[in-house]
């Protein structure tokens, strides 16, 4: 596939978009590159990232290798989900504290409207189909009433969660910030992005060396997972696409308890920064809402959010027919 750096630009501001997913619970970049039209070569890509490109690389040359990997096209794609990470980890926890009704309201928009465009892409509906779709719904929304809980300061620990959360990031319908949440790293992974990047900016070398740490832990997990868990799901998409398509499905359903605007407050826990924030909590009607439900900007937001959708769904369909 011959690309020019426009291309490249518009796959970076997609990064953008998936890293800005990831950081909010409840919601999931691979959603977002399902939707962008580059979430199959994402993964194709991704799989064929392995130990054998060192041998291409030694017989045939760097550029060889590098494009067997499909190599700019990632490059491109992880360094606008870093940018984004990295930009609006401190944004997004502010609208969390102050806007969580408007915030959530765009992402149940995303969501709804992500739900529709990929269950439109099963093009054989069965039994099949219809059961996953019913077991994955049951078993995704279970996960969002599942009670976080703290974790040990442990290399292990932290190894492991980066492991299962970047398995969930790139499973639309299935957010890895919320997986963290569930196992009590959520917070730690916020702070240490946002230490990597204090640390950095103001010279405090003991908070910077102790966030690197954290965050190399955590992303050699990831690193791990994504590997592992492309490998499934290239396969998943290339021999069962329709079943895939279903079980996505499925869990973009599930997920969006989680992402209703409106909830109660059923725990509380202190965060490592003193503030008191919600541990556990249910959805509930806007009307029983206590305090403004800010109904009419709710709405106004899950139409943008479904608007953001139908849009990025407009140029993933028009550059797959270029």
């Amino acid at each position: 596939m011959q690309r020019r750096l426009l291309d490249y630009v518009i796959i970076a501001f997609k990064g953008v978009a998936m890293g800005a997913a990831d950081v909010v619970p409840g919601v999931s970049g691979g959603t977002i590159a399902f939707i962008s039209g580059i979430y199959e070569e994402l993964i194709e890509s991704i799989d064929k990232v392995s130990l054998a490109v060192f041998k291409i690389w030694k017989k045939e040359g760097f550029k060889t290798a590098w494009k067997s990997i499909n190599g700019t096209f990632l490059l491109a794609l992880f360094s606008g989900i870093a940018i984004s990470i990295l930009s609006l980890a401190k944004l997004i926890k502010w609208l969390l504290h102050n806007e969580p009704i408007l915030l959530w309201s765009f992402f149940f928009g995303l969501v709804l409207a992500s739900i529709l465009y990929i269950a439109k892409q099963i093009s054989n509906w069965s039994v099949k189909t219809v059961v996953a779709i019913i077991a994955t719904s049951a078993l995704s929304y279970y996960i969002t009433l599942a009670e976080p809980f703290a974790s040990p300061e442990s290399p292990f620990y932290l190894l492991f969660c980066g492991f299962i959360a970047i398995i969930a990031m790139i499973l639309p319908g299935v957010s890895g910030a919320f997986i963290l949440l569930i196992l009590g790293a959520y917070q730690t992974a916020i702070d240490t992005v946002n230490n990597l990047r204090e640390g950095l900016v103001n010279g405090d070398m003991e908070l910077f060396k102790d966030a690197l740490l954290k965050f190399t832990l955590l992303g050699i997990g990831a690193v791990v997972g994504l590997k592992v868990f492309s490998k499934a799901l290239n396969w998943m998409f290339k021999h069962q696409k329709n079943l895939t398509l279903a079980i996505l499905t499925g869990f973009m359903i599930g997920s969006l308890n989680k992402i209703w605007p409106w909830k109660q407050v059923l725990k509380t826990r202190i965060n490592s920064e003193g503030e008191e924030v919600t541990l556990l909590d249910k959805s509930i009607l806007p009307s029983s809402y206590e305090g403004d439900n800010q109904l009419v900007l709710a709405i106004i937001f899950i139409a943008l959010g479904v608007i953001a959708i139908l849009t990025l769904e407009y140029f993933g369909r028009n550059k797959n027919r270029a």
